[in-house]
């Protein structure tokens, strides 16, 4: 069964909060990395970089991030050598099952003051269950984002 990593700051801690029991619901074991309680003052990267550590190192597994925008919290997920985080905060939702069909995407941050929960669920939804097309143009692009020469 496929891992879910999942953290938040405090903008995104009620909305993680939620989607834990949402990932249950579809079978999903939840993995949270922080923030354990809803602190205004901490900071996004000590629960962001511990997900993205963790899917970079488990390439069965996935992560879901959560923040004020998600900007930041993805920005912070692609410092880690081997993350594809893309970030939705609201519209089309194609653009989430493209992120993973094109990119392997293996990181969602989502922006969560701009999002209800039910988008939330869905975009989630959609990012695990959209598989990676496996298309030789799309593995030679991500070779290429992952070649550091």
């Amino acid at each position: 069964m496929i891992k879910i990593y999942i953290g938040s700051d405090h903008a995104g801690y009620e909305l993680k909060e939620k989607l834990k029991i949402f990932l249950g619901f579809l079978g999903y074991e939840a993995i949270d990395k922080g923030a354990f309680d809803m602190n205004p003052t901490d900071d996004y990267p000590d629960f962001i970089k511990p997900v993205a550590i963790e899917v970079s190192k488990d390439k069965n597994s996935l992560g879901i991030i959560l923040g004020g925008s998600g900007e930041g919290e993805q920005i912070s997920a692609n410092k880690i050598e081997g993350i594809r985080a893309i970030e939705y905060y609201g519209g089309n939702l194609e653009i989430v099952s493209l992120g993973r069909e094109h990119n392997n995407a293996n990181i969602l941050s989502l922006g969560a003051r701009f999002l209800n929960e039910e988008e939330a669920m869905k975009a989630v939804k959609i990012f695990i269950e959209t598989p990676f097309s496996e298309d030789e143009r799309h593995i030679r692009r991500i070779n290429k984002l992952e070649d550091n020469n």
